[in-house]
């Protein structure tokens, strides 16, 4: 019988490579070009693992159990198929490359075992697929049926703050639909192929989301609307779900589409006829997926922009923080050439440092908020750390020198003065490659 594993060692044969013939299984899960996809973003929890990895005792016993009465076949017979037992004998089962037979009461080929263990999870994965769209389309009817509709009937909130509120969202039903239609009917990569067709919706309604959530709460302000919504809630059908719970599903489902089409492409075989199209819709849902965190990211910082602006007072604060990165904010201690440190609010965007002093809780109307005193390019700063690199709990100094003013900035907290001087370096970095380009 060949060899077909992970090497001994010092061996540089790799995993799922049989010795007698040279051959591994399947080629893509080995880097071969035309094989799998690249790994996703971070977003995607850590890349994709395409290579199996070892085979523990316990995970090779269950798998043989399983595999006693009949292989898995790959592709053509359908997906949760199984092929009857090969005779024994002459007329016995080898591994592919081997002429050896395989006798019944042997050892089994070790690379029929490990196709054995990818259709399984194959199978679960199409299964758990097929099962979680059933309940995505559903609920995506349920606010298409109660809230969407009679809403459009009743003329209860006008067509653009119903586009407002909802977004694409009778369209992704349509598709979710259609995706249904194919999973059910076993027609895997041509649905996952035809999901990737609707995939702009999904980027559309992620750059909806701050609009949607602002509409909502606008509408929900006005007593009729907020009663209309209350009792559609309470029917039995929604389970308890609220509106302001269903909204986010789309992109929820839309990283659960990533993870299953993944973990459904590393389980084809490529000699499978869904090979190609699993593996192009998994490269568009990680596409897809990069993009919208783009956008949640621009508009977590947008929240950020408009929090400081509220903060800061005065004709000098205005357009301060326009077309910024926010990165940090905190208290710190300016040490003047001369006297007692003072304690200062500073706000550090990609671009600059802000430096402001706050008013009297007294103050009308700007109780409570900031003066801007200063604003300091970054591309012209120099950054030092006076003392406190030893990680102690004693705090530390940074110096932060421009063309025409030198800042010291304290803090008694060692781990506060590190994540300033790490935002600032990154900050400062950044403006010089900009300068550079």
């Amino acid at each position: 019988m060949p060899e077909w594993g992970r090497g001994s060692a010092g061996s540089s044969r790799p995993f799922g490579t049989c010795a007698a013939s040279g051959m591994s299984w399947p080629p893509w899960r080995q880097g071969a070009p035309g094989g799998a996809p690249s790994p996703g973003p971070a977003s995607s929890g850590g890349g994709w693992n395409l290579n199996p990895g070892p085979l523990r005792r316990s995970e090779r016993s269950r798998d043989l159990a399983a595999d006693a009465d009949g292989d898995a076949v790959w592709g053509g017979q359908g997906l949760f198929s199984r092929r009857p037992n090969a005779p024994s004998g002459a007329e016995g089962r080898s591994c592919p490359g081997s002429t050896a037979p395989m006798s019944s009461r042997g050892p089994r080929c070790p690379v029929r075992t490990q196709r054995a263990r990818w259709e399984r999870k194959r199978s679960r994965t199409a299964r758990e697929l097929l099962e979680t769209e059933r309940r995505y389309q559903e609920q995506l009817g349920l606010v298409v049926q109660y809230f969407l509709c009679i809403l459009r009937a009743k003329g209860t909130l006008p067509a653009a703050e119903l586009q407002a509120v909802f977004g694409p969202w009778e369209s992704i039903h349509v598709g979710s639909q259609k995706l249904l239609r194919h999973l059910e009917a076993g027609h895997w990569g041509a649905g996952l192929d035809r999901l990737c067709g609707h995939l702009e919706l999904y980027i559309g309604f992620a750059a909806n989301k701050e609009q949607s959530r602002a509409a909502l709460q606008k509408w929900l302000r006005k007593k009729r609307f907020r009663k209309f919504v209350q009792l559609q809630e309470g029917r039995p059908e929604f389970g308890g779900l609220r509106l302001v719970d269903l909204l986010p599903l789309p992109l929820q489902r839309l990283q659960q589409y990533e993870n299953l089409v993944v973990a459904l492409a590393e389980n084809t075989g490529p000699d499978s006829p869904d090979y190609q199209q699993l593996t192009r819709a998994a490269l568009k849902l990680s596409e897809a997926i990069q993009l919208v965190d783009v956008i949640e990211q621009e508009q977590e910082n947008d929240l950020q922009l408009q929090r400081i602006q509220t903060l800061l007072s005065g004709h000098r604060a205005k357009g301060l923080i326009k077309g910024r990165w926010f990165l940090q904010q905190g208290w710190l201690l300016v040490v003047p050439p001369k006297g007692e440190p003072k304690s200062r609010m500073f706000f550090l965007f990609s671009d600059a440092l802000l430096m402001a002093k706050p008013r009297s809780v007294l103050h009308i109307p700007y109780g409570g908020t900031f003066v801007c005193q200063a604003l300091y390019p970054m591309a012209q700063c120099q950054l030092q750390r006076i003392f406190g690199h030893s990680g102690g709990a004693r705090g530390g100094l940074l110096c932060l020198l421009f063309p025409h003013e030198k800042l010291l900035l304290m803090s008694t907290d060692q781990m506060v003065l590190s994540h300033w001087y790490h935002n600032l370096s990154t900050a400062i970095s950044s403006q010089a490659r900009h300068y550079t380009r």
